[in-house]
C-alpha cells in the first residue's frame, strides 16, 4: 500500500506543474497582434479586429505610472491628428480596478477608447512587465513597432505616419 500511496502523492505534486499555464510569448515586431473585444470604460465596444484597415497605436498605461500619464495628452493629439486618416489609439488600462481607471479618465481628458485590462490581458500581449508599453499594430493586424518605456512622441508620431501611407 506504501508504494502505491507514494506513487499517487509524487502524482499530486506533479499535477500543478503540468497543467500551470505556459509562460506568455513576448511579441516581435512582424507577429499578429492578438485579437481582442472589450467594452471600453464608456461603454462602448471595442474590437480590435474591426479595426483591421486601420492603423492602432496600442498603449497599456495605469495611473500611478508618470511617464504614461504625462503620454495621455500626446497620444490624444495623434488620434486627433492622424484619425480621419484611419489611426486608432486605445488606451488599456493597467490599474487594479476600474474604479481607480475612472478617477484618472475624470481629471484627464481622453480623445481615444479606453478599456480596462488585467494579468490575463497582459499576457495575451507577451507579459506586460513593464509600463508604458506602446504597440503600433497595421493595417494587415501585424505589429509595426513595440515601445517599451518612455519614448519620444516624435518616434511615435514618425512611426505612425509611415504606417497611415502603407496601402
Amino acid at each position: 500500500m506504501k508504494p502505491l500511496l507514494a506513487a499517487a502523492f509524487a502524482l499530486l505534486l506533479a499535477a500543478p506543474a503540468a497543467i500551470a499555464a505556459p509562460a506568455p510569448v513576448k511579441l516581435k515586431v512582424g507577429d499578429a497582434a492578438p485579437e481582442f473585444a472589450r467594452t471600453d470604460l464608456s461603454g462602448r465596444p471595442f474590437d480590435l479586429k474591426a479595426q483591421r484597415g486601420k492603423v492602432v497605436l496600442i498603449d497599456f498605461w495605469a495611473s500611478w505610472c508618470p511617464p504614461c500619464i504625462i503620454a495621455i495628452p500626446e497620444l490624444g493629439r495623434l488620434q486627433e491628428k492622424y484619425g480621419k486618416s484611419g489611426l486608432q489609439v486605445v488606451g488599456i488600462a493597467m490599474d487594479d480596478s476600474a474604479a481607480t481607471t475612472r478617477e484618472t479618465m475624470r481629471k484627464i481628458a481622453f480623445r481615444y477608447p479606453v478599456v480596462q485590462g488585467d494579468g490575463k490581458f497582459g499576457n495575451l500581449y507577451g507579459g506586460v512587465l513593464g509600463l508604458p508599453l506602446q504597440m503600433l499594430v497595421g493595417r494587415d493586424g501585424r505589429l509595426l513597432a513595440i515601445w517599451s518605456g518612455e519614448v519620444p512622441i516624435a518616434t511615435v508620431d514618425k512611426a505612425v505616419e509611415a504606417a497611415l501611407k502603407k496601402r
